[in-house]
């Protein structure tokens, strides 16, 4: 052991029966890591061998993970036709059909929601949710999906459009390129990114969402709003621990009138129509109508026209890598007992897996981000209470990860919240048009900062993500640019 876990042994008493129990079967020493199997920058840890399972977490995750499957399946069946009769007629399915060839986009997802946990990345990961509004806005360039015709550019151009960000994230993993770029990109052109995406998700939750179920999707915004941002709730919360518990849910009690009350009260969505059974999954239909084994790939100008979001994405998604670092740093500060190892060259690298997976094998629009914040924080909360509420931190992530993949093929559990699911993206978006809105302002620091990034955000929402880069640069070439050369040149002179 080092002097400095000795240090820490002396400093802190060891908690009673420590790594006493018959699971994990590898145990760790006082100050460690977690037991696993080394692989390069990876550490494979599998369930019950290199961390215990969590019944707490695998609660959380069945109505959690079922929550996320069932925005982005909403998400899946309308970008890509599915809702459409004239394709369903086409491909020779049934609605009903439909929607279970949507759900198995939503499994491989959950599959690779584990990945990172199995890989030795210490998150809950997510989407790359604040990009979500521009990709849309980036395939309604292109027509709806009409199987009959064999016109299927938008799918083609999302396939394009992952593998884009992908091979960005394996990139930028290697050597730590990443972070030299993002810092080389002014402020004020991120801040408009960010604003961008904000404005865009408001106006899809206003022209698509609010239409769909007005009164319930309203009073689950207002829900989420309060419960995450009001400030005296915050301050409650933080002189109660069950409330503090019930707000680090984040978006779940909204989620739970959608589906428990609002059938009832408001009678805007059906009652659920439960179905017994295990999820089917249909991955040979997907991959015949949904991918490059069925469609071929993409055409060369879908891969030019996809990059500038494909680095849009990645500029937002390392904003999240960040975050997952203070988050991890923060919930490990008064764990003396074990060391929690967090590299965003493995975060990179996972990322590029997961999205390359996707992409080649059921394209998925929300597309694969580094953390999903709700679920990191519903792990991290329970870690710092101490060793008795959390042996390790592995047994968080690892078990809420891997029962997501359970939760998902649990059908009783998926069409229970089915009727909700576009309600549930309409809350993701209206989040995400407020989170985007408070990080977006804070990330432009003067005014000439603000204003273009107000040009790039208004350039997003009306026209398309790459024009609204290159508007930004230009506006910033001709607001700052003389400026920063002239400061370059200044730095040289010195």
């Amino acid at each position: 052991m080092s002097d400095n876990a000795n240090e820490q042994k002396n400093q802190h008493e060891i908690p009673e029966n420590f790594m006493k129990g018959t699971f994990p079967l590898q145990k760790r020493k006082y100050g460690e890591e977690q037991p696993g199997i080394r692989m390069g920058i990876f550490t494979i840890r599998l369930p019950l061998i290199h961390h215990r399972w969590m019944w707490t977490e695998f609660l959380a995750a069945l109505f959690l993970g079922v929550a996320c499957l069932g925005a982005g399946v909403a998400i899946t069946m309308t970008q890509f036709g599915l809702e459409e009769p004239g394709n369903l007629a086409a491909l020779g399915i049934t609605a009903e059909q439909a929607f279970l060839i949507a759900l198995s986009f939503g499994i491989l997802n959950a599959i690779c929601y584990y990945i990172p946990a199995l890989m030795g990345d210490p998150v809950v990961p997510g989407w790359i949710t604040p990009s979500l509004p521009l990709t849309i806005a980036f395939l309604s360039q292109f027509a709806v999906p009409d199987f009959a015709t064999g016109e299927v550019t938008r799918i083609q151009a999302m396939i394009a459009l992952q593998l884009t960000v992908a091979v960005i994230f394996l990139i930028m993993g290697i050597g730590g390129i990443g972070r030299a770029i993002v810092r080389a990109v002014p402020d004020s052109i991120k801040a408009g990114i960010v604003l961008g995406a904000g404005v865009a998700a408001g106006i899809n939750v206003i022209n698509a969402r609010v239409p769909f179920a007005p009164y319930t999707v309203i009073i689950a915004i207002i829900i989420s709003y309060f419960f995450l941002f009001n400030p005296k709730f915050a301050e409650v919360c933080s002189k109660s621990k069950v409330w503090s518990v019930i707000r680090s849910q984040g978006i779940v009690p909204a989620q739970v009138f959608a589906i428990v009350l609002a059938p009832a009260l408001l009678r805007e969505i059906p009652m659920p129509e439960i179905q017994w059974g295990i999820t089917p999954v249909s991955f040979g239909f997907v991959m015949q109508n949904f991918t490059v084994f069925g469609l071929g790939w993409p055409a060369v100008e879908l891969f030019l026209m996809a990059l500038p979001l494909a680095l849009a994405c990645y500029i937002i998604a390392f904003s999240d890598i960040v975050l997952v670092k203070e988050l991890v740093n923060d919930a490990t500060t008064d764990r003396p007992d074990e060391k929690v190892d967090f590299n965003p060259t493995r975060t990179n690298l996972v990322s590029a897996m997961r999205n390359g997976i996707m992409a080649l094998f059921a394209p998925y629009v929300p597309m694969c981000g580094p953390v999903w914040a709700s679920g990191l924080l519903t792990v991290t909360e329970r870690y710092k209470r101490g060793y008795k509420t959390m042996s390790s931190y592995w047994d968080g992530v690892g078990t809420f990860r891997a029962a997501t993949i359970i939760a998902v093929m649990i059908l009783p559990m998926v069409t229970l919240v089915r009727p909700a699911f576009h309600i549930f993206f309409g809350i993701t978006m209206a989040v995400q048009a407020f989170a985007c809105g408070n990080i977006g302002m804070r990330m432009a620091k003067t005014n000439n900062d603000r204003g273009i990034a107000c040009c790039i955000a208004a350039a997003m929402a009306v026209v398309s993500p790459q024009w609204a880069l290159l508007i930004g640069v230009g506006v910033w070439l001709v607001v700052q640019g003389p400026d920063f050369l002239y400061k370059k040149k200044d730095d040289k002179a010195v």
